[in-house]
């Protein structure tokens, strides 16, 4: 037992306690220091298929260690972990193969029991893994059983070989993606789902989907379609789990504390088939019993008296036994219903007598012919524990009040005996019966006050009995169904301890003996595609059509042609009606090809430039949209696909043909295909005029990369405009410098370009142009144009005495290189005067005066100086810019300078190379 103490002011756990008994709880021995006296533990493991073996976890918080024992607890040795344990999941059959999941989604594998292990796969999702092994739960002699691990990540379901498991041996057997949390595995059952349910049939949208039971080769599902919210419908599948009918609908369900759905729907234990559900009838719910799997229901019979002996006036269908079917999801407490299939006739419950299932008036009631009749046993509600095989059913009271007394039934429920279990009053945690339901010890566990420590109080009932059982303490009972004897095919007889012995039972020796029964019209439920109608004759449901043929069935095979029953899973009835409701073989008629299906072997519609695409189709012809077209014959979609790769950009529509002399089908795939977008660059004028439509072009490298989104901002506007075009025209309102960007989404890329554009109502524009010897360091990309606009400006600051604030220099791109120089009416340092045409005038007139002296004039590196002369004035608005500077001589220049980003090294104005020599501007080479 591992006790903890939790500290509410500090919201942690402060402490822990290890204790261990050998004689089934009269002495308790403390282990803290065999595990370290300062170590605080955290949880308790217990293998499965080995109690020997025990693990123990430390607390997160303080360090991540495990301790395993060998001995039943008697000697731990210790083991550091590099990650944090969030949950462990033991094999079912190999004692010390173990997976781990860590707190930051990780799957560790250990095959020494914890001592050493090896990490699995990353972002695996949370409660999605699991052990499977092949081949049923049990192998062959001369097949190789294979143990995998399964486990959901990235919406991906993965398996793994577990004898040779690795990043490199990872497969992916589902193609595509599937919901996140719809990964499942049941006994010989995987299931997932992408996004479409198994087939229920073609009419049902569902919304919600629950594996019940997976036993004898059968999936019992819970499945809430479209009009419903709080109840299920129950569908029963057939042996391979593909094709299901409906079993019963309106089941109710309820949300369990930590948000798991909660079904109403009670298996009991013992026996095959049966079943309890609540249905929800008129807003009314009611409880129904089940004793073929769903395939009849019926109400429950009330008691005829209740616990004081007076009659019950309850009569079906107006008035039956209602129960509540939850099962408690702590180990040591009771649910609403228990029952063991070690006893197999014993059924407990809570409920009510009515119309309907009430939360009110709860009392507890028996069944000790499995349903059949019921017995109120108690006003109140009470857990109920068995032991020694349900021969002893202990019940407790349910209260939130200290109490000592407890009650005993050695007859199946028929008579009650009341016993103190305590000599003070006890506030119960729960209950355990341990270390079986064959023993007759069970250990109460609970605290006498708020305050104080825990207490464990055993309770050893062998006193009661001075002898086992012999054979003739026991008499013969028939399982049955309202009297009818047959159930699931088969007439099963059980032995039961007399209720007058009082002996002890021992080991659970199962059915006495079980015969086949002929079978009958009962036997049967309907197939897949037909329903029950009012007069009990399974008929083609308004969906179905019973000419369809199985997908699979070819010309030359045979197909069984269902007659619309099948027989309930796991019936054992043998001739009879058998032959009359069984399917029939019949040999396939030739059809014409249908479902013609194709996809990317990745599930993707979107593919890179220049590599291999695979398409998964069935089909004799391909045509990939590019002018290729590929001939194949009866290609499965399991094989390794259609492999074919794309030279060119854009969309094609890929096209899968089938046919044969009775018709054909096709199927068609737009296949969105793209190469990398490498860089973007906005192409805008650098000054404009206010009011006056200005092209912004979007440039790209490589120029054809596919479907692009292009979105733009303006100024300080924080809603884009959103275009699929590369070029916009707009205007500015507002004097001042303006950003325009422009982000361009290609696939999963996203780049984005900004520039700055003047806007003014009027300024003035001068062409200039430089000395010969610019041209031999001029390598024709954006960041050099840049640095020598700057350089430039300075000069003529430096030459003229201007305010820098008047001057905009942009050198623009080609050879011979060239500049044009803008003259800006900015305000001045009061922010009141703004300059006028004469002053612009003014100081374009100084500016030239400079120019045409050789005033103006850089070091570009040492002994080459570069002079700046003037080409020409105008004023604008009179002299549109932008042919200068966009549309298709932009892009020109820029493909010259994309090529140049690749041809050139590091760029400065002190240490140019020789022309001659290839560099990467400001770049290493």
């Amino acid at each position: 037992i591992l006790t903890k103490l939790y500290d509410y002011n500090l919201g942690s756990i402060t402490e822990s306690s290890l204790w261990r008994s050998t004689d089934y709880g009269t002495t308790y021995e403390k282990l803290n220091d065999k595990v370290g006296l300062k170590t605080i533990l955290s949880y308790l493991y217990v293998c499965p298929t080995n109690k020997r073996k025990i693990m123990l976890l430390t607390d997160p918080e303080v360090e991540s260690s495990l301790l395993i024992s060998s001995d039943e607890g008697a000697t731990y040795q210790k083991y550091r972990l590099n990650f944090y344990i969030h949950s462990l999941l033991f094999h079912p059959k190999q004692e010390d193969w173990i997976l781990a999941y860590s707190q930051d989604q990780k799957l560790f594998s250990s095959v020494e029991f914890g001592r050493r292990w090896l990490l699995l796969h990353e972002g695996v999702a949370p409660n999605r893994f699991y052990w499977f092994v092949t081949v049923g739960r049990i192998c062959a002699q001369d097949v190789k059983c294979l143990d995998f691990v399964l486990f959901l990540s990235d919406a991906q379901y993965i398996t793994c070989k577990m004898q040779n498991c690795s990043e490199a041996t990872l497969s992916k057997p589902f193609p595509g993606y599937i919901d996140h949390n719809s990964l499942i595995v049941q006994d010989d059952y995987v299931f997932v789902q992408d996004f479409t349910f198994p087939r229920l049939s073609p009419e049902i949208m569902a919304f919600d989907m629950h594996v019940i039971s997976t036993d004898e080769n059968q999936v019992f599902a819970a499945v809430q379609e479209w009009n419903q919210n709080d109840t299920y419908n129950l569908y029963i599948s057939d042996t391979r789990g593909v094709y299901f009918t409906l079993a019963l609908e309106n089941v109710k369900s309820s949300q369990g504390l930590e948000g798991n759905v909660m079904i109403d729907l009670y298996e009991v234990a013992g026996i095959k088939g049966m079943f309890l559900a609540n249905k929800k009838i008129d807003n009314q719910v009611k409880t129904f019993i089940t004793y073929n799997k769903g395939r009849d229901w019926s109400l429950l019979q009330a008691p005829d008296t209740d616990l004081r002996g007076n009659p019950v006036h309850c009569l079906l269908p107006y008035c039956s036994l209602h129960l509540h079917l939850k099962v408690s999801e702590n180990p040591y407490t009771s649910g609403n219903i228990a029952s063991r299939d070690t006893a197999p006739s014993i059924i407990v419950a809570s409920g009510n007598i009515g119309t309907e299932l009430s939360d009110d008036d709860i009392s507890m009631f028996v069944s000790s012919d499995a349903g059949n009749t019921w017995r109120q046993i108690f006003e109140e509600e009470h857990s109920v524990l068995y032991l020694d095989q349900g021969g002893v059913l202990v019940a407790m009271k349910h209260t939130s009040l200290p109490i000592r007394h407890l009650w005993l039934s050695f007859d199946e429920g028929r008579s009650w005996s009341k016993y103190s279990f305590t000599s003070l009053p006890l506030f119960v945690d729960g209950v355990l019966g341990e270390p079986g339901e064959e023993t007759l010890i069970m250990t109460v566990f609970g605290h006498f006050s708020h305050r104080s420590e825990w207490q464990l109080v055993k309770v050893d009932y062998k006193s009661i009995f001075d002898r086992r059982c012999a054979e003739e303490d026991y008499r013969p009972w028939q399982l049955h169904s309202q009297g009818e004897a047959c159930i699931m095919g088969a007439k099963r007889i059980y032995k039961k301890r007399k209720s007058e012995k009082k002996c002890m039972q021992g080991k659970y020796a199962g059915a006495m003996t079980s015969e086949p029964c002929v079978c009958t019209e009962a036997d049967f439920d309907c197939d897949y595609g037909y329903e029950r109608h009012s007069n009990g004759q399974c008929l083609p449901a308004f969906w179905y059509n019973p000419s369809s043929l199985s997908k699979d069935c070819s010309l030359g095979q045979s197909y069984l042609n269902s007659t619309g029953y099948r027989k309930v899973v796991s019936n054992n009835c043998t001739d009879g009606v058998r032959e009359r409701y069984t399917a029939k073989p019949q040999q396939c008629p030739g059809k014409a090809p249908q479902g013609l299906r194709i996809i990317t072997s990745d599930g993707k519609l979107t593919a890179e430039q220049g590599h291999n695409v695979t398409f998964l189709v069935q089909l004799e012809e391909v045509d990939f949209g590019d002018g290729i077209a590929v001939s194949y014959a009866n290609l499965s979609s399991t094989e390794d696909g259609i492999k074919h790769v794309y030279q060119n950009v854009g969309i094609f529509r890929v096209t899968a043909l089938v046919e044969n002399s009775l018709g054909s089908d096709n199927a068609v795939l737009y296949l969105h295909v793209t190469c990398p977008l490498e860089h973007v660059h906005l192409s805008l004028p650098f000054v404009t005029t206010k009011n006056k439509e200005v092209n912004a072009t979007a440039v790209l490298w490589p120029s054809q990369v596919g479907t692009l989104t292009f979105v733009w901002w303006f100024g300080n506007n924080t809603e884009p405009l959103i275009t699929l075009e590369g070029s916009i025209t707009f205007t500015f309102s507002v004097e001042g410098m303006n950003t325009i960007t422009v982000q361009v989404s290609a696939g999963n890329t996203i780049l984005q370009d900004t520039k700055t554009i003047a806007v003014y109502e009027q300024f003035q524009s001068l062409r200039l142009s430089f000395s010969p010897n610019l041209d031999d360091y001029n390598p024709d990309i954006p960041e050099w144009r840049r640095d020598i606009s700057r350089v430039v400006k300075k000069a003529l600051v430096e030459a003229t005495g201007i305010a820098s604030k008047h001057i905009l220099v942009a050198v623009l791109p080609g050879l011979p290189t060239a500049a044009e120089l803008f003259i800006l009416p900015y305000q001045d340092t009061t922010g009141e005067n703004k300059r006028t045409a004469a002053d612009l005038e003014q100081i374009s007139e100084t500016l030239i005066q400079k120019l045409n002296q050789n005033l103006v004039h850089f070091e570009l590196k040492p002994g080459v100086r570069i002079l700046v002369h003037a080409a020409h004035l105008t004023a604008a608005p009179l002299v549109d810019l932008t042919p200068s500077h966009s549309g298709s001589a932009m892009l020109m220049l820029l493909s010259v300078v994309f090529v140049g980003l690749a041809v050139f090294v590091i760029y400065k104005f002190k240490s140019l190379p020789p022309p001659h020599i290839p560099f990467c501007y400001r770049k290493p080479c």
